[in-house]
């Protein structure tokens, strides 16, 4: 898997764990509000920074 795949699918398993992916699904990216962006990107870069710990 490509890393363009791997990060989208860790944008939609961010949107699932905030209870956005319906949301998501029926809008869009462009159809989420800057906050609810905020709190996706927050999560997949709380993750990235608990995978670089790990290393």
């Amino acid at each position: 898997m490509d890393a363009k795949t791997q990060r989208l699918r860790e944008k939609y398993a961010a949107a699932r764990e905030e209870g956005l992916l319906e949301r998501l699904l029926e809008v869009g990216w462009g159809g989420l509000t800057a906050a609810q962006a905020g709190r996706i990107g927050g999560r997949m870069s709380a993750r990235r920074r608990a995978r670089g710990k790990e290393r």
